[in-house]
């Protein structure tokens, strides 16, 4: 199983295209994902695989306000209405750790929806004891790099929550992982999914101002998703 990760639609279109077998609907993947609009959410949802959208209000670590929390409960609620498959969520605490009370709030607002803890679990301080407290909330995964920049660098970490799941949640690779390396990374750790961008870089439009990025942006890319897919089933 391979999830792709988009911000729009035509890059959800060409995760679908390229045989992804789940999509992680964001915004502003630059700033590592963002919650999609509403209107992506439901122009998503008419997919032929199921899409996850994110549930993040910002950029920066993930201690949330009372307002930000509030936010995210209403995203919730859109993703739901729109007939979304999941969401992707994660909070801290104060002590850096899983916030269970604030997480255990958003579970309970998702309702049927599945549930994926994103790289939060990258960022506190026990990763291992944030997988028992993630199967103990509810949630299907955990998305991480193993504590790591990229999920090669990770693989130790990453067999150790895989051996502790022990089935009882997914535990998904992601960050860096492209089609050189990932049937390399599942076979280290024994996962069973993965997770990645498959973008390329396109050029830029001119402009007068700051509409498009200095030297181009990035697109999903149906020929990548394609080779990562071909990569996983290889082994």
């Amino acid at each position: 199983m391979l999830e792709v990760c988009v911000d729009t639609y035509q890059g959800a279109v060409a995760a679908v295209q390229g045989g992804a077998g789940r999509i992680e609907l964001c915004s502003s993947l630059s700033e590592g994902g963002l919650t999609p609009s509403a209107g992506l959410m439901r122009a998503a949802a008419g997919l032929a695989v199921p899409c996850y959208a994110m549930i993040r209000p910002r950029s920066g670590l993930f201690a949330f306000s009372d307002d930000e929390v509030a936010i995210m409960l209403a995203d919730i609620a859109t993703a739901r209405a729109a007939g979304l498959a999941g969401v992707v969520l994660g909070a801290q605490g104060a002590d850096g750790a899983l916030d269970v009370a604030i997480l255990g709030r958003l579970v309970e607002a998702a309702g049927p929806l599945g549930c994926t803890l994103h790289r939060v679990i990258d960022v506190v301080p026990d990763p291992l004891a944030a997988v028992t407290q993630a199967i103990g909330l509810g949630f299907e995964r955990v998305l991480t790099s193993g504590a790591e920049p990229f999920a090669p660098d990770g693989e130790p970490l990453i067999r150790r929550m895989v051996d502790l799941a022990a089935g009882r949640i997914s535990v998904m690779p992601g960050c860096g992982l492209d089609p050189g390396n990932v049937a390399a990374v599942m076979r280290a750790t024994g996962a069973r999914e993965a997770h990645a961008a498959c973008r390329v870089p396109v050029a830029g439009d001119p402009a007068f101002s700051d509409f498009d990025p200095p030297g181009g942006r990035f697109e999903t890319s149906a020929a990548e998703v394609r080779r990562m897919v071909a990569a996983m089933v290889a082994g």
